[in-house]
């Protein structure tokens, strides 16, 4: 098994004033030849935004994007027409394929927005553009992984152009589990959205992170009551 930390404070970030951003791999102004990405996962922002501020129209091609708000609504319009606002506790995907623009808002004009916005290549280029938004199954049922994102549309969850599985939970303290990786050349991508955790034998806090590569599964233990997690199951290479 191989393993890399991404420790909360060691993130690349950028505060301007309207975006509080903080990067687990290299983005925009952040630069590091170690944080590239983990397999073919390559961005994961922790964004924060202002009450009615925002992200312009931008474009984007050859990418899955998926965003996951953790507290507020998000308002996303696309060049395809879509119209929509992703909320706390629902999923969104998007395709960018042969070139989409898009603009996110924080649709609140009182109240921050904080979300995950994560970057996975695709497992083919230049594919139509798509756009999916689903509701997340009950996340607060404690000590169980909820599938919210996987290759097959008629699977649980949200579906992307990639070979790439997501889980979420919420634990209490002292539950334990194993997780099985869903593909022998995939590695799994441990982030703690609140809480603290140890996955084997590494003990992680909020926002932290670890990477585990050839191995079969991960264990994983909650430290404390409340403990909330998302696994990114990615290949680790161009297939």
């Amino acid at each position: 098994m191989k393993k890399a930390l991404h420790l909360a404070h060691e993130r690349g970030s950028a505060n301007h004033g309207w975006l509080n951003s903080h990067h687990s791999f290299s983005f925009a102004n952040y630069y590091n030849p170690q944080k590239m990405n983990f397999g073919l996962l390559r961005v994961l922002n922790d964004d924060t935004v202002a009450p009615g501020m925002g992200f312009g129209k931008h474009p984007h091609d050859n990418m899955e994007i998926i965003s996951i708000p953790l507290q507020g609504d998000l308002e996303h319009e696309d060049s395809m027409g879509n119209k929509a606002v992703i909320r706390e506790g629902e999923i969104q995907a998007m395709s960018a394929g042969t070139g989409i623009f898009h603009s996110e808002y924080n649709a609140s004009k009182s109240d921050e927005v904080k979300f995950l916005q994560i970057w996975i290549f695709p497992r083919e280029k230049d594919v139509a553009p798509r756009y999916d938004q689903i509701v997340l199954p009950d996340l607060s049922k404690a000590n169980t992984l909820h599938q919210v994102l996987s290759p097959n549309p008629d699977d649980a969850g949200i579906w992307v152009h990639q070979d790439a599985w997501f889980h979420m939970g919420t634990f209490n303290q002292g539950a334990a589990l194993y997780y099985d990786i869903k593909r022998s050349n995939n590695g799994v991508y441990a982030f703690i959205i609140d809480g603290s955790f140890e996955i084997e034998g590494q003990k992680l806090s909020k926002r932290d992170a670890l990477g585990l590569w050839e191995t079969e599964n991960i264990q994983i233990e909650s430290l404390e009551a409340g403990s909330r997690l998302l696994l990114i199951d990615v290949p680790m290479n161009f297939s």
